[in-house]
């Protein structure tokens, strides 16, 4: 059944070998897009929730080349920025590259 919803949504899971991970507010707009677009795509991701937690925040801060706002998204250990940022990278056809390379 999976197999069948992929192949509808031109979806290629099996080509995702990237290491995904997004720091992300629970209500934040911009990073519900951009888990939307994640899973649109069939990449698994690790999210980390960081709403109210400064620690978290400044963790964060230092990984993104000190951006604060959410959400900060990293393939390969890269920061590769927000919502707009993963989205220019879609429409600009960059994005499945990138998710296709395994992480070292």
């Amino acid at each position: 059944m999976l197999e069948i919803l992929n192949s509808l949504l031109n979806r290629h899971p099996e080509n995702i070998k990237a290491n995904v991970e997004i720091y992300t507010w629970q209500t934040c707009p911009f990073c519900i897009r951009a888990k939307l677009l994640l899973w649109s795509k069939g990449v698994h991701f690790t999210e980390y929730k960081i709403d109210g937690n400064e620690s978290a925040r400044e963790k964060m801060a230092q990984r993104s080349e000190g951006r604060r706002s959410v959400p900060q998204i990293f393939i390969n250990n890269k920061p590769i920025g927000g919502c707009d940022s993963l989205y220019h990278l879609n429409d600009t056809k960059e994005l499945e590259p990138l998710l296709s390379q395994p992480s070292v």
